[in-house]
């Protein structure tokens, strides 16, 4: 399901200076910065290939927090997706993206442990595309959620054997990039949930920082 980046546009290397556009980093495939864009700039077409991020936050018990889309998404509206994702901005360290979209979509705040990045493109239609060098984290919290309606339209938790089993009888009520680390996670990374699962939730991983 993943797929190589496409041709480069000369916009890769200059700026979007539109003062309303949220400016996103633009990136080659060894995820080194060529520029920056405007996120609705950066989702046309076909995509520009561009730094994001997913989290996967767990609760005391093991389970994962999903979201529901807002029906206000661009793309893949009121599909459910992973516990948060966006991207870095101009200028952002991935380690501040991350736990200031946490907080500002969900309330929590909790360590975030990286796991794997990678890139994927995938076509909505008309109205546009993914085209990500994703990073990929997870984190374990027991934070009163405080959930941001613009961007989430519903939340639940289930557990990981619950959402491998709906992932193989509903994989189209997910939005693709989900399905696509959730699978390596799943075959990959197993100990690491079960870590977070234990009554410790004692993780040996790295914090997040710069790994591939």
């Amino acid at each position: 399901m993943t797929q190589a980046g496409g041709a480069r546009a000369p916009v890769w290397a200059g700026s979007d200076n539109s003062a309303e556009a949220e400016s996103l980093i633009l990136v080659d495939e060894g995820d080194r910065e060529l520029g920056y864009l405007s996120k609705a700039r950066c989702h046309e077409g076909r995509g520009i290939l561009h730094r994001a991020f997913s989290l996967l936050i767990f609760n005391e018990r093991g389970e994962l927090l999903l979201q529901r889309r807002s029906g206000r998404k661009r793309l893949w509206p009121h599909f459910w997706s992973n516990s948060c994702c966006s991207h870095p901005r101009r200028a952002e360290s991935m380690d501040a993206a991350i736990h200031r979209r946490l907080y500002e979509e969900l309330g929590l705040e909790c360590p975030l442990h990286f796991l794997f990045k990678f890139q994927y493109q995938a076509q909505f239609d008309n109205a546009g595309a993914e085209h990500e060098l994703c990073w990929v984290f997870i984190g374990r919290s027991s934070g009163e959620l405080r959930i941001d309606r613009e961007e989430i339209a519903d939340w639940r938790w289930v557990s990981p054997d619950g959402l491998a089993d709906e992932m193989r009888s509903a994989a189209e009520r997910f939005t693709p990039w989900f399905t696509m680390e959730w699978e390596r996670i799943w075959r990959d990374h197993r100990p690491a949930l079960h870590a977070l699962q234990s009554q410790r939730g004692d993780l040996e991983l790295s914090p997040a920082q710069h790994r591939s």
